[in-house]
This record gives structure tokens, sequence and C-alpha cells, in this order.
């Protein structure tokens, strides 16, 4: 008998999950693409690696591969999978060179950004501290709980641009420190992904102009009377669950923030 009637008398209970609850108005290829989620958050395909052909995953849930297809079609839409011609669906990851820096939307106002290269790294501090009643809200812990707290600078061409203050769930990034974070050349969301098994899907931003204290404004090696780009970030892993809280002051006099609408 053919699973998808099956599915559609009780949509609540999709193929291949007898304990996931989903709404009854929740379409096939959403309760599949769901499993997949699942998968993936579980840490069944990491990133970088390749996921089950459409056939297989098709076999696995009991649908059809059209539903399959629809299904991997969103999570890619979403950046959460990529599609390889002749090699079959990856895991997406930070680590790849067009997504790397997809959450920095600061450019130079002049030049290339590849010719100015990625930012020098400055790390001030790395600690683990105890989660303010504001922080654990943020990231759906109780206040008091352990977080890892960094401070940074972003140089470009030896310039100062960018200070950010991170705050992470303190027991999903056990054993961060300001030497690990210096030491990693590569993206720091690519970092948290290979050393700690926390993929960032996505994140909200908030953006306004404030004006720096005193102990900003030296760091950024600039004037209290100068404003700043404030950028505060929060970022996701799968199914919306919280997994940093990044405050960014962002010098602006020789740079600018680009985004891009659809």
């Amino acid at each position: 008998m053919s699973s998808l009637p099956l599915a559609a008398d009780n949509p609540a209970t999709p193929p291949g999950s007898a304990g996931l609850s989903t709404p009854a108005f929740s379409p096939l290829y959403q309760q599949i693409k769901g499993l997949i989620l699942q998968s993936l958050q579980q840490g069944e395909w990491k990133p970088g690696e390749a996921i089950p052909s459409e056939m297989e995953l098709a076999a696995r849930f009991r649908v059809s591969q059209g539903t399959v297809r629809k299904a991997i079609d969103e999570l890619a839409a979403e950046n959460l999978v990529m599609r390889r011609q002749g090699k079959g669906t990856f895991v997406a990851t930070h680590a790849e060179q067009h997504v790397q820096y997809r959450f920095l939307k600061l450019l130079p106002d002049t030049g290339d950004a590849s010719v100015e290269g990625p930012a020098q790294r400055t790390i001030i501090e790395c600690r683990r501290v105890r989660a303010s009643a504001e922080i654990a809200r943020t990231l759906a812990l109780r206040t008091g709980d352990a977080v890892m707290q960094a401070r940074r600078i972003l140089a470009f061409a030896g310039v100062p641009t960018i200070l950010e203050d991170i705050w992470l769930p303190g027991h999903a990034f056990k054993g961060l420190t300001s030497e690990r974070m210096a030491s990693y050349q590569g993206p720091t969301y690519a970092m948290f992904e290979l050393d700690f098994g926390v993929r960032m899907v996505r994140a909200e931003e908030k953006i306004k102009a404030v004006l720096p204290d005193d102990e900003q404004a030296t760091l950024l090696k600039t004037h209290s009377s100068t404003p700043l780009l404030s950028v505060e970030r929060i970022a996701f892993t799968y199914n919306d669950v919280p997994m940093e809280l990044r405050r960014g002051l962002y010098r602006t006099d020789t740079h600018h923030y680009r985004n891009e609408l659809s």
C-alpha cells in the first residue's frame, strides 16, 4: 500500500516518525523537510557531507521521490543544503568559499572585498561567565547558566573596524578559549561547526546608529563623538534554537553595510 494516502489520513504522524508532533494542515513535503532537519540537528550528516539520495530518502520515509525533491528544494533555498550537479546534495557549511562570510555585510567603499582580504582578528578576552537575565532570555537559557563571553576586534588593512562582544551557551562551547579563537584561520562560524558541532543556519539583526563610550572609542581608535553602526545579531542553529548573541560596533568611515533584499 502506498504511504502517501496513509500520511494524508493522519498528517500528524508523518512517515518514519511515530512521535513527531506535526500540525494536521502540514503538507507532506513539509513533514519530510522536518524529518530531514531533525537528522541534521542530531548530527546524522555533518556539515560538508553528502546526504542520502532522493531515491534513498524516499524509500526511508516511504514517500514519492517528488515529495523528497520538494522538501530538499526548500532546504536548499534556505542555504541548509547545497546541490552539486552530478555529485548529489551536501550539508551546507560556513567553510564553503561562497557562503563563509554570508553573515558579514560590511564592505569597503572602494575596491573589491576579496582584494581587501579577510579581517585581522585580535581576541581581547574569552571567558566563562554566568548569564545575566537579558543574555539568558536571548539564548533561551536560565539566568545564571554558564555562557562563553568573548570580545574581539576585526581590522582591515591594519585599521580596527569592528568591535564585537559575543555570548555563546556554555554547554555547547566547552573548551573555547582566546587561543583557540585566535589560532583558527578560517571563518569563526566554520570553527563552531568543525570544533563544536554547531552550525549557524540563519540570523536576525537589529541595526542603529550609536555613539561609542570611551573604552569602545579607544579600542576602535576613533572619537567618542563619532557615530558608529551598532549591529546586534542573534544566530540560530537548526529548528530556530538560538546559539549566539553578537553585538558589534562598526566604523563606517571607509566601509558600508550592504544587504540584498528579495
